[in-house]
């Protein structure tokens, strides 16, 4: 019985670790290009540095750190090509949960609009924003009721943290730009003009790729 019990806090704590890597460390901009402490992400969640290996390397498997030998995780940061097919593989999915859910009115449109006036008390705090940002996007991605396409896409998340707060930082006034966009998409999607819908998506997801591009 105790065997079990230590195997159980083991795997809360490792899951407890993951979440917080993926969430704070890997969003945090001032960490791209540097290594991860085990012992400083231990002390801030309150576990043993042995889930923080464990999340380290689930992590590694996922392509979101580098475990070098005798050094230990590194938190590269994301290349042009990185970034290029996260947009192009975000774009090809919510087009088409644009369309999917025009077709069959399953549009969350109130909840969309929920999430841009959260956006709107949040742009001084970039981490949150970010957070509201991708739940937006994936509101309307769940509402295919797919739910394969809804777990791939919400595999993207960290990435899509990562990349939405660097474009926050690079660009002076992004996050009201972000929220103007937010409003024509939910505009479009409210008019049930498709073409103006993806359209929209695909404005908006550009115009984050050349902030991070050439920001």
């Amino acid at each position: 019985m105790q065997g079990a019990g230590k195997e159980s806090d083991s795997l809360s704590g490792r899951e407890k670790a993951y979440e917080f890597l993926k969430d704070t460390i890997l969003a945090d901009p001032e960490m791209q290009g540097r290594f991860i402490s085990e012992q400083d992400v231990a002390n801030q969640i309150g576990v043993s540095r042995t889930p923080i290996r464990e999340a380290l390397l689930l992590l590694a498997a996922e392509d979101l750190v580098q475990l070098v030998p005798k050094k230990g995780a590194y938190v590269a940061p994301l290349s042009s090509r990185q970034i290029s097919e996260l947009m192009e593989l975000r774009g090809v999915v919510e087009r088409y949960a644009a369309e999917r859910t025009m077709g069959e009115g399953t549009v969350p449109l109130r909840q969309m609009q929920e999430l841009i006036e959260q956006q709107r008390f949040l742009v001084e705090d970039p981490r949150q924003f970010i957070d509201v940002d991708r739940q937006f996007h994936a509101l309307l991605v769940a509402a295919t009721g797919n739910e394969l396409l809804t777990k791939t896409y919400e595999g993207l998340r960290a990435r899509q943290v990562r990349a939405g707060v660097v474009a926050l930082y690079r660009a002076h006034g992004r996050q009201q730009a972000v929220i103007d966009e937010h409003d024509v998409i939910v505009a479009a999607l409210e008019s049930g003009d498709v073409g103006a819908a993806t359209a929209a998506i695909t404005a908006h997801l550009d115009t984050t790729l050349k902030v991070l591009l050439n920001g």
